[in-house]
C-alpha cells in the first residue's frame, strides 16, 4: 500500500475564467476607423499552492489593439485551473505548474478572448499557439539575469508576442 501512496498524482479539478475586462475607450468613433489595427499581446503565467497537494495555475493575456495612435480596445483575461499534484518531486512540480498546466488552460483562454472581442463588435483575434516550455525557460533566464546584476532591461515574467 505504501507504493500506491508514492505514485505521482496529477488531476485537473477545474478550469475557469478568473477575470476578464474589456475597454473600448474611443467608442463609437473607433468603429469608423479605416486604418488596419496594430495588436500587441502580453502573456504571463503564475501558480500558487492553495492547500496541501492542490495548486492554482493562471495564464494572463493582455491584448492592446490600436488604430493609429488611439486604442481601439484593450482586453485583459485571466484563465485559471485548479490541479491536484501529489507525490511529485519539487523540481518536476515547478515544470508541471509552469508548462503542463498552462498548456491545459491556454486553449480556454484563447476561446474566451476571441469570443469577447467578437461580441464587442470587432473581428476576433485568435491568439497564437505558445510553447510554454520555451516561455518558461525565457522567464527563468530573465530572472537569472535580474538576480545576477543584469542591466535591469529584462521584462519581468511576462512576454510580449508579435502580432
Amino acid at each position: 500500500m505504501s507504493d500506491q501512496n508514492q505514485q505521482p498524482v496529477f488531476n485537473i479539478q477545474r478550469v475557469y475564467l478568473r477575470d476578464m475586462s474589456l475597454e473600448i475607450p474611443h467608442a463609437p468613433q473607433i468603429f469608423l476607423e479605416q486604418s488596419p489595427p496594430a495588436v500587441e499581446v502580453q502573456l504571463d503565467v503564475a501558480a500558487q499552492q492553495i492547500v496541501e497537494g492542490i495548486y492554482e495555475a493562471t495564464v494572463t493575456a493582455t491584448i492592446t489593439t490600436k488604430a493609429g495612435e488611439r486604442v481601439a480596445f484593450l482586453v485583459e483575461a485571466k484563465q485559471s485551473g485548479i490541479f491536484e499534484l501529489r507525490g511529485v518531486p519539487a523540481e518536476q512540480l515547478e515544470l508541471i505548474l509552469n508548462i503542463v498546466c498552462p498548456n491545459i488552460i491556454y486553449p480556454y483562454l484563447r476561446g474566451n478572448v476571441a469570443d469577447v472581442i467578437q461580441r464587442a463588435g470587432f473581428p476576433p483575434i485568435h491568439l497564437q499557439e505558445i510553447n510554454f516550455e520555451a516561455f518558461y525557460q525565457q522567464r527563468m533566464q530573465a530572472l537569472a539575469e535580474q538576480q545576477g546584476g543584469g542591466n535591469g532591461a529584462t521584462q519581468g515574467s511576462g512576454i510580449i508576442l508579435p502580432s
